[in-house]
């Protein structure tokens, strides 16, 4: 891919969108770095990815530090980078370039757009300005750290006229002031009791003039964005498109194709779609001047810093009232988003944050001003006094938590396999792979666990030739908690997107529990999702002749669950050990101290009461002989019959009775058969896939001689 913004030349061969793009682009662009002013090599590249603004930027800051040495602000469109955004997310990224744009140009800089591969972008712009550092904010996400290790096996491999390639400075602009990362207590509640001092944002710096011959470039639209990316796929991501509809409209479509009634209205559009019908999102109906949103029906501030500034202010002050269009429209929007107590601060404003439009601790140090202003300077330690400053202080502490947790899987290797995090609705995901060859396989963990419940099958299993893929959910682990309504159809989402984005290819489904439930929903709904579909004790019922589902409402949660909640919460902690002996039977030794220990430390970190909460709103209703006869693949059930959460005998014999393509194993386990008696489990895994796999084999090898 060649670099739009400099003059480099045709130098690799562009996809038909990227010419599209760059014929709007003929004039090139000469970055001035004569002798008289910097010596070769000494030129700072400023790399934006996700913090995309000049306030509170301590890369900018150190770049600009040397005041004779010219300073390159440059965003590379790379389709690895923006994996994952929705056209939503990708016009809100325009918009925030956008600005970044005008407020460089204001201060006689300017940011240089790439687009392609960013090692192929950033090598030909150090070439160009003679670059002796690159500063690049940190990253935790397991496909974006790879793009910059590409970048820097990339340099240490380019040849430079001026000698050494230049160094990569990597930054971050933490909430909390601390010494070391593998310092920090990955307990909450031991993090708390440290008190560590929270670190102020930094002012935006003084730039020098970046001198320019010609144009630098300008921004594709995001129509020419769109086309760029999908022409950039490759056949794995042909099926990306099956992310378009929600779980909940192919349920009420397959639910309507089978005949089969609901408690819920089924609307059919022309093309065949049953969707919900959703009111526009806080819409006034009238043109709002200055407008903080995309659109009318937008529920998330678009834009750059200055504005995003003004939406916070707007927020802080809901209960204050105003006169001003746009902050009313703001306030609006607030009561739409607010479908749980503190959760219109994330719908509002997560989009900004992960963009970097604005930092956390900006946010957090505006917050804790207000409330000072608002309260003659005084905190009180019993809690603040709106509910908005504590949506906003909440969501950018529990951020900047998983965020540390992440980084700090990265440098201290906690388990015998690798810990990677993946961003999914602008959470962060934990997972893990293991193996480099062979057919892919997914472990689900139930309620409560995580991918470390898998600690005995990865290993074994990846040994037998398999690549194995383990995730934690949503809500579980070290995954995010955030403040939103968990559902079975929520987890089955994210289940379908981790497939298609980061596995890439059909797998075989494995499941504990809630997990095997999760699993069952997403083979029903995707099909092409599963090669085969594995439960281990699920959750979930067969329904002899189903012709009514009900399906859950979304709603606001009942204030009794919230107390629920932490009754709950108090219980566990006090009794997990002695809990998760009755679910291993006939191996109580298997519960030891780390499996109880990560449970325990779970249940500390923010959110976790929200998780608990979705307990008491579960609605396992959709049958699993339906969810079965929708997969028409073939499924395995193990079984551990001295299940204390289930009553094995009649499960299976109603699975025998009303269900077919099953195949059942009966286990002398309790209820987490594969962490009880893993090798049996292990060994019955791999002789079923082997089979399946020879299958499937099989089947193509007809299918190619016809």
């Amino acid at each position: 891919m060649a670099l739009l913004a400099l003059r480099l030349g045709h130098l690799l061969h562009a996809p038909p969108a990227q010419r599209r793009i760059r014929s709007r682009r003929r004039q090139s662009v000469v970055v001035s770095c004569s002798a008289a002013t910097v010596s070769a090599g000494a030129a700072a590249v400023v790399w934006f990815k996700h913090d995309l603004r000049i306030d509170d930027h301590p890369g900018l800051v150190a770049a600009c530090a040397e005041r004779r040495r010219p300073v390159v602000p440059l965003y590379v469109f790379d389709r690895r980078i923006l994996a994952g955004y929705s056209d939503t997310m990708l016009e809100l990224l325009l918009f925030a370039l956008k600005d970044l744009k005008l407020v460089l140009k204001s201060q006689e800089s300017d940011l240089l757009i790439g687009l392609g591969n960013a090692e192929d972008v950033v090598l030909k712009l150090v070439n160009e300005v003679q670059a002796g550092v690159i500063y690049t904010e940190e990253e935790v996400e397991h496909s974006v750290r790879i793009v910059l290790a590409n970048v820097e096996s990339s340099l240490s491999k380019g040849s430079f006229a001026w000698g050494e390639p230049p160094d990569m400075e990597v930054w971050s602009a933490p909430l909390y002031d601390y010494k070391s990362l593998r310092g920090l207590s990955t307990s909450r509640n031991q993090f708390l009791k440290d008190k560590l001092s929270m670190a102020a944002p930094v002012a935006s710096p003084t730039f020098p003039a970046l001198s320019v011959e010609s144009y630098t470039g300008s921004l594709p639209t995001l129509e020419e964005l769109k086309v760029f990316l999908e022409e950039s796929r490759t056949t794995q991501d042909n099926w990306v498109n099956i992310k378009s509809m929600s779980a909940r409209s192919i349920l009420k479509a397959n639910l309507n194709r089978n005949n089969v009634k609901s408690n819920v209205t089924l609307t059919v559009d022309n093309g065949g779609n049953v969707e919900d019908i959703t009111p526009n999102a806080g819409s006034t109906g009238r043109k709002i001047m200055d407008s903080m949103f995309a659109s009318e029906s937008s529920l998330q501030v678009r834009g750059g810093t200055d504005l995003t500034l003004d939406a916070l202010a707007a927020y802080l002050k809901y209960l204050e009232g105003t006169g001003k269009a746009n902050w009313q429209e703001l306030h609006d929007k607030v009561r739409f988003a607010e479908t749980r107590d503190g959760a219109s601060f994330y719908t509002l404003f997560g989009a900004a944050i992960q963009l970097g439009v604005i930092s956390r601790r900006r946010v957090y140090h505006e917050t804790i001003q207000y409330e000072r202003d608002r309260n003659a300077g005084f905190l009180s330690p019993f809690g603040y006094s709106t509910p908005t400053v504590t949506s906003a202080v909440d969501a950018i502490c529990s951020l900047e938590w998983y965020r540390l947790l992440a980084l700090k899987s990265q440098v201290c290797i906690e388990a015998t396999y690798p810990l990677n995090f993946w961003r999914w609705k602008g959470y962060l995901i934990q997972y893990t792979s293991v193996g480099r060859e062979g057919p892919a396989v997914l472990l689900v963990h139930g309620f409560g666990a995580s991918l470390q419940h898998f600690r005995d099958n990865i290993g074994s299993i990846a040994d037998e030739g398999h690549r194995v893929w383990a995730i934690t959910l949503l809500g579980f682990g070290r995954s995010e908690k955030p403040n939103v309504d968990y559902s079975e159809l929520l987890w089955s989402e994210l289940l379908r997107d981790f497939i298609v984005d980061v596995v890439r290819e059909p797998v075989h489904l494995v499941g504990n529990s809630i997990g095997g439930y999760i699993c069952a929903i997403a083979a029903g709904l995707w099909p092409s999702l599963a090669n085969s579909l594995i439960l281990l004790n699920s959750a979930g019922s067969v329904v002899p002749s189903y012709s009514f589902i009900p399906l859950s409402k979304e709603g606001r949660t009942l204030w009794l669950s919230g107390l629920q909640a932490r009754l709950l919460l108090l219980f566990l902690r006090s009794r997990a050990g002695g809990i998760l002996k009755e679910y291993y039977p006939t191996r109580t030794e298997r519960v030891d101290k780390p499996l109880v220990d990560e449970i325990i430390r779970a249940s500390y970190d923010p959110g976790a009461k929200t998780v608990i909460e979705s307990i008491f709103n579960f609605n396992l209703s959709i049958p699993l002989n339906f969810l079965f006869d929708s997969f028409g693949g073939e499924i395995l059930v193990i079984q551990g019959m001295k299940d204390p959460l289930t009553k094995s005998e009649s499960f299976v014999s109603m699975l025998r009775e009303h269900c077919s393509n099953v195949h059942i194993r009966e286990l002398d386990a309790g209820h987490a058969p594969h962490d009880e008696v893993p090798d049996e489990v292990n060994s019955v895994l791999c002789e079923w896939m082997k089979m399946k796999e020879t299958e499937l084999k099989s089947a193509l090898e007809k299918s190619s001689a016809i």
